[in-house]
């Protein structure tokens, strides 16, 4: 495809089979009913808000970071509880645009790939929904948000990670899942990032180092118990610094009995209660600019409840924005 040209990445339209449950008797009440397919560059124009759902299938990232690989299955997962899920909004018109693809362990080529995409959707009104596939995502996310806006003079971009991990990491050999942020914020100076739910136990005391030499702040996993003033407060010092937020939900950051089926499980971590009310809070601002869910594990996962979770994060993202 021109489109991808000199970019060695498998490009696949979603399997609309993947979209299915139970039949409503008169108007479309699921999403299997309601949700539209097209090719990545057959964007067409619309009156209603538009969504576009893009799979990042791709572990590569996982795998250089020495982590449990299968998060390339999990567009896959997120789609199939997706379609049986009933729908509250209207006026909005979702559309899923397939997968980018890793092949050959090319994860550089897959982010670009990516990246292109995130920009052709937003540069069409169209608001991103990442479904991944590692946490690599980040970095062709952002860049893809980036591209989009290269004109635009009011361009700071602000970041939020719900996660237990800073995935601040140095670059060793190759970038992996670990190293998305430090990528973006070496590269830019114009961002602003965020973490949500950062756990002691899961990061090393180079990474809070790390973390300080580039004046991040966070919250702990402990300070999001439920959704405070502090929160709050802070949510919102990041949204007067930037002109577009783009949320980044890693799976791994909710506890593992909401989410066993990720690279890394803790039973420590994040509520559903807790994402909700954030992102209730961040969609009110009309900052946010593109969304995306990460690191599902559909091998490790138990009765696919953590594909139900990622999944109704979509339908709630949908449903809010």
């Amino acid at each position: 495809m021109d489109f991808f040209k000199d970019l060695n990445i498998k490009y696949q339209s979603t399997n609309k089979r993947l979209y299915s449950g139970r039949e409503s008797e008169n108007t479309n009440q699921y999403w299997h009913e309601k949700i539209t397919f097209s090719d990545i560059t057959a964007i067409e124009n619309s009156t209603k808000k538009q969504f576009g759902i893009l799979g990042y299938a791709c572990d590569e990232g996982v795998k250089r970071n020495q982590g449990r690989v299968g998060a390339k299955k999990g567009p896959e997962f997120i789609r199939q509880k997706l379609g049986k899920l009933p729908i509250h909004f209207t006026h909005k018109k979702v559309t899923d645009f397939g997968d980018i693809t890793c092949i050959d362990e090319n994860l550089e080529d897959c982010q670009a790939a990516f990246s292109k995409s995130i920009s052709h959707l937003i540069t069409h009104n169209i608001f991103p929904i990442g479904i991944g596939g590692g946490h690599d995502i980040a970095y062709a996310t952002f860049n893809g948000i980036k591209g989009a806006l290269t004109n635009d003079q009011k361009n700071k971009i602000g970041i939020i990670n719900f996660d237990a991990h800073f995935d601040l990491r140095v670059i060793d050999r190759q970038p992996n899942s670990g190293t998305p942020f430090n990528q973006i914020l070496s590269e830019n100076d114009n961002v602003v990032y965020f973490p949500v739910g950062i756990q002691q136990q899961s990061n090393t005391k180079e990474l809070f180092e790390i973390a300080k030499q580039k004046n991040i702040s966070f919250l702990t996993n402990f300070d999001c118990e439920t959704f405070s003033d502090n929160v709050k407060c802070n949510l919102n010092s990041v949204l007067e610094k930037v002109n577009h937020l783009y949320i980044t939900i890693d799976l791994d950051g909710f506890s593992s009995a909401f989410a066993p089926g990720v690279s890394a499980a803790s039973p420590l971590g994040l509520s559903p209660n807790f994402i909700y009310q954030a992102l209730t809070f961040l969609l009110k601002s009309n900052k946010v600019i593109a969304c995306d869910i990460t690191e599902l594990n559909p091998k490790y996962d138990k009765d696919n409840i953590t594909a139900q979770l990622a999944a109704k994060l979509v339908d709630y993202i949908v449903l809010q924005a």
